[in-house]
């Protein structure tokens, strides 16, 4: 992760408080979708929609929230599918399911932080640029012309 000043122009305050706002997203909704990880795709997905004919910036932002919570999803979906079976279907807990739930619960704490300090650099105006995602972004995210 990377916060860099090379985004082809400066944001104006209104644009770094949008995108910065959807990372904020991604974080409120994570009160309310806790259980169910596909709420915060959703919620994402949504205010990417609502945001989508807005400034290049906002919408690049937007776009890596959004490739963020499509890799939350991957990751949850197996320990949530997995403990509605258990409460369910009686089934057991095995030692692959516990690594899974702590290897799980460590990449969401650093997703959580590393959302914390997007949505606080990108108010700022500072361009922040995930390894992954961000490269991605720059893939789905044209600036137009």
């Amino acid at each position: 992760m990377s916060t860099k000043n090379n985004f082809p122009y400066k944001p104006n305050d209104y644009e770094s408080e949008k995108a910065s706002f959807s990372y904020l997203m991604s974080l409120i909704t994570i009160i309310a979708g806790l259980p169910l990880p596909v709420i915060n795709l959703i919620s994402t997905f949504a205010f990417y929609l609502s945001n989508r004919k807005s400034s290049y910036f906002i919408r690049w932002h937007c776009i890596q929230t959004l490739l963020l919570q499509i890799f939350f999803v991957i990751i949850n979906a197996y320990p949530f599918a997995r403990i509605i079976s258990i409460i369910f279907n009686n089934g057991q807990i095995t030692n692959s399911l516990i690594a899974y739930l702590i290897t799980a619960i460590l990449f969401n704490l650093a997703g959580f932080i590393i959302t914390i300090y997007a949505a606080i650099y990108t108010g700022r105006g500072k361009h922040v640029h995930w390894w992954l995602w961000g490269d991605l972004a720059d893939l789905f995210c044209r600036e137009k012309i």
